[in-house]
């Protein structure tokens, strides 16, 4: 008996392998799609032609949280449909779904599946049949994403390791295939933002720089004469001098402006660069400015490749120098580094000081946004998330763990 259970399982594990071995071939076409579509297509056809009973296949994508059948060959299901109860349920434990039919023995099993009744799923019991639901599911910055790869026989006698494996195979690879996808068009959404919101810093620069820039010559101009007219009225002297000032501070304001739009218009386009090096350069610059700023910083943590652009290093200079600017007497910041995901890397910027204010939360990182306590002109974080949603990542502050401010900035690795 016990050898008749070794043979058996041989044949099982031989069976699966060859399964996998040919869903292989289709890893090149999956991750050479263009569209999730595409992907899904191969998906259900690397299914009926590889797998074991020939199933009928679904593939349930799953962003930001929202699940939505992609492609389906399996009957009542469509593009654009909710996702079936044993997809949903395979999405909300984690686990591998199967729900066998009266007839169908379920003879493998792991911690990482489960067997369900219709019951179960809250739907009514099926005449015949057997169906699993295989999830490969991420957590990322925007919420999880992935797929729910599903099968249904219309008749199959049991459940063995061939039935299961490479089905999970296959939802891992179609899951990092539509990811990729969905990760070039967020790049490329961010992209055509950054263009449009240089062409409007452009229009604006280009009518404050005209007009506003020469009414306030003017206003400067005329104040600085009645500096020298009224030495002898201190309360005409002090309204003067205000005027002159005023005038002064925002010449500069349409300076700096014209100062981002050239920073922005020069950019390149994305490459991998290695993190390292420029962040080593960038807590060296920028504590040599700051006496009073301590970096906790080790290189060693940050041996990574990221897709970005000429101006990285004027992200996190950015983020690094507001810690030290905003913040009275001596600040310490950690800089750190974390894996969300196999794709993306997270560099982390806790400092000990005050905090952001939670009126400004909200809207730090717009244009010309600021502290209520801030000298500065608003542009520096507004900068970061520009330069950073142009590379495809995103940026966010919380409270960190020191009691200050946590600034984290998400990249995609190369």
């Amino acid at each position: 008996m016990a050898s008749d259970e070794h043979s058996k399982s041989r044949r099982d594990d031989s069976k699966t392998a060859r399964t996998v071995g040919q869903l292989v071939k289709y890893s090149r076409e999956l991750n050479q799609s263009d569209t999730v579509e595409e992907v899904g297509t191969y998906a259900l056809e690397a299914s009926v032609h590889v797998m074991d009973g020939h199933p009928s296949p679904t593939v349930t994508e799953v962003y930001q949280g929202e699940l939505r059948v992609l492609e389906s060959m399996s009957p009542g299901l469509s593009a654009g449909d909710e996702a079936s109860a044993i997809a949903q349920h395979a999405y909300e434990t984690g686990k591998t779904v199967i729900l066998p039919d009266a007839a169908t023995n379920v003879e493998y099993t792991t911690e990482d599946t489960v067997v369900v009744s219709a019951a179960d799923l809250g739907i009514e019991e099926p005449e015949s049949g057997l169906t699993i639901a295989a999830p490969s599911v991420y957590s990322q910055e925007i919420g999880e994403v992935g797929v729910i790869m599903t099968a249904r026989w219309d008749a199959l006698g049991r459940v063995e390791e061939h039935h299961v494996k490479p089905l999970e195979y296959l939802a891992d690879h179609v899951a990092t295939a539509v990811n990729n996808i969905r990760a070039r068009e967020r790049l490329e959404r961010a992209r055509n933002d950054l263009e449009k919101r240089k062409e409007l810093i452009e229009v604006y620069d280009r009518l404050l720089r005209h007009d506003l820039g020469n009414d306030l010559q003017v206003i400067a101009g005329f104040s600085d004469a009645i500096l020298g007219l009224v030495e002898d009225d201190e309360q005409l002297t002090e309204y003067a001098g205000k005027i002159n000032q005023t005038a002064t501070d925002a010449a500069d304001l349409i300076d700096r402006v014209g100062d981002l739009v050239k920073t922005l218009e020069r950019d390149g386009n994305l490459e991998s660069r290695a993190l390292e090096p420029i962040l080593t350069d960038v807590v060296e610059n920028v504590g040599l400015k700051f006496d009073r700023l301590t970096v906790e910083y080790d290189p060693a943590d940050f041996d990574y490749q990221v897709f970005a652009g000429d101006l990285l290093d004027s992200i996190f200079t950015n983020i690094l120098s507001n810690a030290a600017v905003h913040n009275d007497g001596e600040i310490a910041v950690d800089v750190y580094a974390e894996e969300p995901t196999p794709d993306t890397v997270v560099v982390g910027f806790a400092d000990d000081g005050a905090g952001v204010a939670d009126e400004i939360r909200d809207e730090i990182f717009q244009m010309g946004k600021k502290g209520p306590e801030s000298d500065g002109t608003g542009l520096g974080m507004g900068l970061a998330r520009a330069l950073t949603e142009s590379y495809g990542g995103t940026v966010e502050v919380r409270d960190s763990d020191r009691g200050g401010a946590d600034f984290r900035v998400t990249l995609d690795r190369a």
